[in-house]
């Protein structure tokens, strides 16, 4: 009786079950994390919900039995989904095995996984033959990795509680030809830096793992071997396979990232791929602690989590930058994870606790249960959101994102700026393009991805043809356009050697914050050089944004500067003229797709003002005779009505050389369709005007209603902060130090009387 209860004592330390043969897992579940677990059932109210949550959800997916089709529908479709939802429960249906002990749950997995083991030999590739890479289980690669980076977590739990026959039944027959065949037999895949192959390798490696088969994680870590596949892997992803020493999940750490965690293909799929990046990284850290994983590259990996939260507006939702579904946030199921690992490794920052808070669930390991203890123990502190510049490529020297804040989370006026890569096959020809946020409302707005994800009555969920021919065009942002043609003319190839130069940063100032970037690739020969500045002033309800858009060449163009809005236009003071036959404004490179719906000759100063969600928001920006504004509506050759109805205020200044777009954006005032009371629903600013634009600098200015004025002088040849300038102009002297200088100037008293 001793002996037994010495054994039980043993097994219960463990965190194994009765009846194992081998040690408990070791990826993500650990003994130790088992035992943390089950010590603290009861004390992390969160951990707890999210437990109880789980076993109801579990068990009744059980109730309904095993279904493991044979494989035949795109995402969206009864097989698709059903293998989809396949994996998610095995990982979960692991993890209560472990925390229970429950002895049907293991049993569970082990029948579901040798379903696939009598199925899997049998297969062919997928009879959909859409993908670059077509899966066995799914229609692409992708999917199947997916599938395999969440089983591997299932298997790892019950690898100990089956027989050694069993064991090598599974890894022989299904695992380690599914290993094979993701690597070695589809190199195209694997081999590239691209989020597909993060999943790859992860998926290769895990299994490798849990087998303890060192050859697949050598695989998983440093490539597949050799592939004479050198140039564009072309399909609805786009990416190129890269040579021998950039591959493997390693080169994706050193390549994708830049050191301040920026994930180049943007925040939507840097969202995607931390899955696979972090929780391979944590089996790693389990079970190959020698790598240090998450100190590599002075811990990119958690920067990079980091770098997520800062890409989103005050709901959490991620900035549309590149191919992006609006609406992803923190509150995704990849973020969940990344943000409880951030906390636990990478010395227990409380403000991520508030986070958490808001997901209301946690990761069902330690990471979860430790931000789950923390929470209860009342650590929690806000998670403060400031302006940043994430810099782009693996040294930082390859463009950056720029992200100005306002307000802090409260109110919270936001600026975005792409002045970053183009972002490989996911990446939209948009470079100086901004976008804008009122909290967690659209100012500007950027239509992110043509695409329905994971909705089959949408050409199978995946992206539609509109996405290339509409949403990566330069005209559907708020960037230039020159000649009507996209940057590049839309080759991505060419666009991706190239990337804007990072010209100014500077929040030292909280009232005038400045971000500016030049490019002198997207068009030849043309110069595009813009300046954001967000405003604090008391003259204005909230902060103000002045954008001065300065663009140099030697040639003369005609220049399209689209401004897209939400909401429904109240005024312009232009008369903009309907037309009688509503015509298109173009036939490619994304003009297809808009309705010329009006459109004036410009006046000295145009302004806007249009109404959205409660709130009202105005626009002044510099024009002139020969200028035309144009009204334009999303949706013309669009037979299948795949794209948002949605609409820009083009400032289209046709036959010009050297010229600078001058522009405020206001946020301001409120209405109550209850109340039926507006309140501040005009615009402050009265007018804006250019005072000098010439090869080395801009100075504009512009005026409230009540008197005050600014004035903006910028040196846009030398962005050093000693530099003295002097400047003279007809009506006033201008000296400063630095690359810019803001001036206000005091209210008119007698106008402010009046």
């Amino acid at each position: 009786m001793k002996l037994r209860l010495y054994i039980l004592f043993l097994v219960c330390c463990s965190g194994v079950n009765p009846g194992f043969s081998q040690p408990g897992p070791s990826l993500i579940m650990t003994p130790s994390g088992v035992r943390t677990i089950q010590e603290n059932r009861g004390k992390a109210p969160l951990f707890d919900q999210t437990l109880s949550e789980l076993v109801i959800r579990v068990d009744q997916a059980m109730s309904e039995g095993i279904d493991v089709p044979v494989p035949k529908d795109l995402a969206g479709g009864y097989t698709h989904e059903r293998h989809k939802s396949n994996f998610f429960l095995l990982q979960e249906v692991g993890i209560l095995f472990q925390i229970t002990g429950d002895e049907k749950y293991a049993l569970f997995i082990k029948e579901t996984l040798f379903a696939y083991r009598k199925m899997y030999p049998t297969l062919g590739l997928h009879p959909e033959e859409r993908s670059y890479a077509r899966g066995k289980i799914f229609w692409q690669c992708l999917n199947d990795a997916n599938w395999l980076v969440y089983v591997s977590q299932s298997y790892d739990c019950i690898y100990g509680w089956l027989t050694e026959a069993e064991r090598e039944e599974l890894n022989n027959e299904l695992f380690r030809p599914m290993a094979d065949f993701l690597s070695v037999e589809t190199p195209q895949f694997f081999n590239r830096i691209h989020n597909h192959s993060t999943w790859g390798n992860a998926a290769v490696g895990m299994i490798g793992l849990v087998m303890n088969d060192s050859e697949l994680v050598e695989r998983a870590l440093y490539g597949a071997g050799t592939t004479s596949l050198s140039t564009t892997a072309e399909d609805n992803d786009g990416a190129r396979i890269k040579t021998n020493d950039e591959m493997g999940f390693l080169a994706q750490i050193d390549h994708a990232f830049s050191p301040d965690g920026y994930y180049t293909e943007g925040p939507y799929y840097q969202r995607y791929a931390m899955y696979p990046f972090l929780i391979f990284a944590q089996a790693l850290h389990n079970k190959r602690p020698d790598l240090g994983i998450f100190q590599y590259r002075d811990g990119v990996l958690l920067k990079g989590v980091y770098a997520l939260l800062n890409q989103t507006n005050s709901a959490g939702e991620f900035f549309p930058i590149n191919d992006a579904q609006k609406g992803m946030s923190w509150l995704s199921r990849e973020l969940t994870t990344a943000v409880s690992m951030a906390y636990y490794y990478d010395d227990r920052n409380p403000s991520l606790l508030s986070i958490i808070e808001k997901q209301e669930r946690v990761p069902l390991n330690q990471t979860g249960m430790s931000a789950a203890l923390a929470i209860a123990g009342g650590k929690s502190q806000p998670f403060l959101k400031k302006s940043v510049e994430l810099r782009d490529g693996a040294k930082g020297n390859e463009g950056a994102i720029g992200i100005l804040r306002a307000n802090s989370n409260e109110d919270q006026v936001t600026l975005v700026m792409k002045y970053a890569k183009h972002g490989m096959g996911h990446g939209h020809f948009d470079e100086l393009a901004i976008c804008s946020y009122f909290n967690d409302k659209e100012v500007l707005a950027d239509y992110g991805a043509a695409r329905w994800v994971n909705i089959e009555l949408k050409d199978g969920g995946g992206y539609l043809k509109e996405n290339k021919t509409w949403a990566k065009q330069t005209i559907a942002h708020n960037t230039l356009v020159v000649d009507s043609k996209s940057q590049f003319n839309a080759n991505v190839r060419k666009a991706d050697e190239y990337h804007p130069r990072p010209y100014l940063f500077d929040v030292n100032n909280p009232d005038v914050q400045v971000m500016s970037a030049i490019d002198t690739n997207s068009y030849q020969g043309v110069t595009m050089h813009r300046t954001v500045v967000l405003i604090k002033n008391e003259s204005f309800e909230n902060p103000v944004m002045l954008d001065l858009f300065k663009v140099t060449t030697s040639e003369v163009h005609d220049l399209d500067l689209p401004f897209y809005f939400d909401g429904e236009l109240l005024k312009t003071n232009v008369k903009l003229t309907p037309e009688n036959e509503v015509s298109v404004l173009g036939d490619k490179y994304g003009y297809q797709h808009l309705w010329k719906q009006a459109m004036s000759k410009g006046e000295k100063v145009l302004k806007g003002t249009w109404f959205n969600e409660e709130v009202f928001y105005s626009i002044t920006t510099t024009s002139s005779d020969e200028d035309e504004v144009i009204m334009g509506l999303l949706g013309a050759n669009d037979p299948n009505f795949n794209l948002r109805r949605e609409q820009p205020l083009i400032l289209r200044r046709p036959n010009v050389t050297n010229t600078l777009f001058a522009s405020t954006v206001e946020v301001h005032g409120h209405y109550s369709p209850v109340t039926e009371r507006p309140i501040n629903s005009h615009s402050k600013v009265e007018s804006v005007e250019v005072l000098l634009n010439d090869d080395c600098y801009s100075v504009v200015s512009f005026t409230a209603i009540n008197g005050a004025s600014w004035t903006y002088a910028m040196c846009s040849s030398d962005s050093s902060g000693e530099t003295k300038h002097k400047l003279k102009l007809k009506d006033q002297k201008l000296e400063w130090v630095g690359p810019f200088m803001l001036t206000f100037n005091k209210i008119n008293k007698s106008k402010n009387d009046k």
